[in-house]
């Protein structure tokens, strides 16, 4: 056997396992899909997003835990953005090759890798205990400590992508460095930064350990900050546990639904990081 039918041989082998490796993933996911899909859709219909929660034997939909994730989502939103956008400005732009922007670095990335019941278990103990209760304020801050580092780590990764000629040719022209990097930095990496932000949004969505910590759950309606607040997460984990049919089968419907929303950020984010590529 020569050594190029050798290497033949072997690139076959190892491709062929590659393959079964990827069709061996693939498999359950489509399984979990399927399995999704198939119980979600038999019970999503109109009073899914009209109503809300049942007691058990009851006829509700999952309306006051949507609303309720959606408040907490947007107000993480505005708390943890603007945050991480500028700390990602200042590692990229000010302090490059500072110290502190290592030591930054450095904490984002375990922030970046720590389980998510760690920041609630923090955001409970700085906030829930001196209050004295479990508030929508406080899952809102809990999930703003998790968007914090994605929104850091991708701004700073786009903002470095930006080819330094661009900063040069401002500066030539006297632009100051905060006129420089408004009018010129952030426009061409505006893309990379909206998609870091999505996928933050993405990574918030499903989160659950941290606002049982602190948001809690509520049955009722409820769009008051300072009282806890019902999320689909929160809900999903608890009607899946329940041994009530209508419940688990309303816990299904809303892992549907989250699963689409995560599904169809993913897809945007994508789509704008192609046409800033293409840009």
């Amino acid at each position: 056997m020569t050594m190029y039918t050798r290497r033949l041989t072997k690139n076959r082998i190892w491709l062929g396992l590659s393959m079964g490796a990827a069709a061996f993933g693939l498999l359950w996911l489509v399984l979990i899909l399927g399995t999704l899909i198939w119980n979600g859709v038999a019970g999503l219909d109109v009073t899914v997003f009209t109503r809300m929660t049942p007691p058990p034997g009851g006829t509700g939909g999952l309306l006051n835990p949507i609303i309720g994730s959606l408040i907490m989502t947007v107000l993480a939103i505005l708390i943890g953005t603007p945050v991480g956008v500028l700390a990602g400005t200042y590692m990229a732009e000010y302090g490059r090759y500072a110290r502190l922007t290592f030591i930054v670095r450095f904490i984002n990335d375990i922030l970046l890798s720590a389980p998510s019941i760690i920041v609630g278990l923090f955001i409970y103990e700085i906030i829930v205990v001196p209050m004295g209760h479990f508030s929508g304020f406080a899952g809102a801050i809990a999930l703003a400590v998790i968007v914090i580092p994605v929104v850091v780590r991708t701004t700073e990764d786009m903002l470095l992508l930006v080819p330094n000629t661009m900063r040069e040719a401002a500066a030539a022209l006297g632009s100051p460095r905060s006129f420089l990097i408004q009018r010129v930095i952030y426009r061409a990496a505006r893309a990379g930064i909206i998609t870091g932000i999505l996928l933050a949004v993405a990574r918030i969505s499903g989160e659950t350990a941290p606002l049982l910590f602190t948001a809690l759950n509520n049955q009722f309606w409820n769009v008051n900050l300072n009282a806890p607040m019902p999320s689909l997460p929160v809900v999903i984990f608890q009607f899946a546990l329940s041994p009530y049919e209508d419940w688990q089968r309303l816990a299904w419907t809303g892992a549907l639904i989250i699963t689409v929303a995560v599904l169809s950020l993913s897809i945007l984010a994508r789509a704008l990081t192609a046409k800033g590529v293409e840009r």
